[in-house]
């Protein structure tokens, strides 16, 4: 039976959270001489010589409101990669600890275990992308702590058979992360609704896919109260910057602009799978439920530099295991992916 107190890190218990000013006054106020800030403001047009909320109460509100889940239950990082650092660095112990991964992934994952000195275990996905259920069994010891799912997977783009990822969150006691960076491009429901059905849950999400704010590095974490107040007593007191927060709450007004930019990428995305279907170098196109499609072909190498020379950058993947002689499109505007279409006509011709 899963319990957070038995995979916390012990020094992580006992932690006494840095106190900021804006954490040991919450309000308004007519004169702030707490933190040391510029009184006479900053040298742009809107003032920034405030400290930002720590918590990032009023996106958190904005985002419960979309996402039907209580702001508690939010987790708000510098990226979705700041949330997942800070999941090794609250539950896993260095040099004695492991986690699991089920390549090909999302590469951030291992970088992270390999910065926090962790062991990750590999369970290859199957032929067909999905969990090699027996393997993750054989793998998992006292010591692991994580499991990281991606679903809809980068890089193959298919979503994760929900089945499995629930027969591990019943039977795992450690956190199935489950990182839903392409949700919003998904047929498959998000996990957030699941929260209060798994304490092990942890659901990564983003604005920078789907939202279009990658600039702005704004992550979201989802998982219990327990869990999000660790991971914000481990956090950087101010990790959200102000700028982040505002531009992130304006974006949020915008729901139907953004649902309108997914319908229109999928509508792309089945585009360009017919398309490309016509060419002899394309072997085999994955199906995807993400903005992006991994597309095997005769050359992958000679294709990337064929485009590069056009001006068009595209991922070469064919070097990840499962994924030999594989590119990686991402889904462009109409014209850009009419770019594309065209400068592959010339190189098969």
């Amino acid at each position: 039976m899963f319990e957070l107190k038995n995979i916390l890190r012990e020094n992580i218990k006992n932690l006494k959270p840095y106190s900021s000013a804006r954490d040991e006054f919450q309000g308004e106020a007519s004169v702030y001489l707490d933190a040391n800030e510029n009184a006479f403001g900053s040298p742009l047009e809107q003032n920034y010589n405030r400290y930002p909320d720590p918590m990032q109460y009023a996106v958190k509100k904005r985002l419960s409101d979309i996402k039907g889940v209580p702001p508690r239950n939010i987790f708000l990082g510098n990226g979705s990669d700041e949330a997942i650092d800070i999941l090794f660095r609250s539950f896993c112990n260095p040099g004695t600890d492991n986690v699991i991964l089920v390549p090909p992934t999302y590469g951030m994952y291992e970088v992270s275990a390999n910065i926090n000195d962790v062991e990750t275990r590999k369970v290859n996905l199957t032929d067909e992308y999905q969990l090699n259920m027996e393997g993750i069994a054989e793998a998992i010891d006292k010591n692991t702590k994580l499991i990281f799912i991606c679903s809809p997977n980068n890089p193959t783009g298919n979503s994760i058979h929900r089945e499995d990822i629930e027969t591990l969150l019943t039977n795992f006691n450690g956190l199935v992360v489950v990182d839903e960076a392409y949700i919003n491009f998904s047929r498959q429901k998000t996990f957030i609704q699941e929260l209060t059905e798994y304490a092990n849950l942890v659901v990564l999400q983003t604005l920078s896919k789907a939202w279009g704010l990658a600039a702005l590095r704004v992550g979201m974490a989802f998982a219990s109260e327990e869990i999000i107040e660790v991971m914000n007593k481990v956090k950087p007191p101010y990790n959200v910057n102000e700028a982040s927060q505002q531009l992130a709450l304006q974006a949020l007004q915008n729901v139907e602009q953004v649902n309108q930019w997914i319908k229109e990428t999928l509508s792309e995305r089945d585009q360009l799978v017919l398309n490309l279907k016509a060419f002899d170098f394309v072997l085999e196109i994955y199906p995807s439920d993400a903005n992006f499609i991994l597309v095997k072909t005769t050359d992958a190498k000679g294709i990337y530099n064929f485009l590069v020379s056009h001006g068009i950058i595209v991922r070469d993947r064919s070097k990840v295991e499962l994924c030999e002689g594989a590119l990686r499109f991402t889904i462009g505007t109409p014209e850009e992916n009419k770019t594309l279409l065209n400068t592959l006509k010339e190189y098969q011709a």
